[in-house]
């Protein structure tokens, strides 16, 4: 997969982009990531890239012109891009980024990040130039760098080999998969199905009187899968009951939410 990212910092990646997942991936080849700096594209003495935006207001905007013209040297305007190829722009308006999201992105061959700036983008950015807007949360940033490095690393860990074991991917939180039977995998555990992720223990059994629960040590898979599912739909519950609208939920599920609901009750 390639990535390519503008952006008018293009040292604030050496950090993100140099560590863990991200980088292994690189070194495999399983992803190539560019980053372009939105200043190249200017013809100015001052590299300009914003200007005050049309009927007043406070702050400055990216300027379209730079950034077209950035875009049209990668080759990826909508009418020469391929329908595996696709521009984001990163932009507080956008729709909201999840993990479905991130699976979509994962399977194209080419993904390019527009990061935004100041009080925005030039609308014809968004209207002409990118195929869709994402915003990482309902919270503003100074700029799309962030959410991009944000982006790149949900999307990286989907390719296949990024992550050693890929099984874990779908046992992670808000991830969409039914829940893994006997023959997908160990039945200690289970997936996700949309909801949080069910808790994790290591050694010391015990610390500082802080004890890992029973179960986990019993050797019973069946018992550990059910804790296990019981826990994740206990902690969506309180943490984030919103996702219970969409998860996928078995009747045993529905089974342990009730008396999981009835003893909050």
């Amino acid at each position: 997969m390639k990535i390519d990212i503008v952006t008018i910092f293009p040292d604030f990646f050496r950090g993100p982009l140099d560590y863990g997942i991200v980088r292994r991936a690189g070194e495999a080849g399983l992803v190539k990531i560019e980053v372009h700096d939105l200043r190249a594209f200017t013809h100015d003495r001052h590299r300009t890239v914003d200007d005050r935006p049309f009927g007043g207001g406070e702050g400055m905007v990216l300027k379209p012109e730079p950034i077209f013209e950035c875009i049209e040297a990668l080759g990826l305007t909508k009418s020469q891009q391929h329908v595996s190829e696709q521009v984001v722009l990163l932009s507080a308006q956008g729709r909201r980024f999840n993990q479905a999201a991130a699976a979509e992105l994962a399977s194209l061959e080419r993904l390019v990040l527009i990061c935004g700036r100041y009080e925005g983008v030039d609308e014809r950015v968004g209207q002409y130039l990118a195929d869709e807007e994402f915003s990482i949360g309902d919270y503003v940033l100074s700029g799309g760098e962030l959410g991009a490095a944000v982006i790149v690393d949900c999307v990286t860990r989907l390719i296949p080999g990024a992550v050693g074991n890929e099984a874990s991917t779908r046992q992670e939180s808000f991830t969409a998969h039914d829940t893994v039977s006997v023959a997908d995998g160990p039945d200690s555990t289970c997936g996700s199905g949309g909801l949080l992720d069910y808790p994790h223990y290591t050694r010391p059994a015990e610390f500082r009187g802080m004890a890992v629960p029973e179960v986990l040590a019993s050797g019973n898979h069946e018992q550990i899968r059910r804790w296990r599912r019981r826990s994740a739909l206990e902690k969506t519950w309180r943490n984030r009951p919103d996702l219970l609208q969409t998860a996928v939920l078995s009747d045993e599920d529905q089974e342990l939410l009730a008396h999981i609901q009835a003893n909050e009750i």
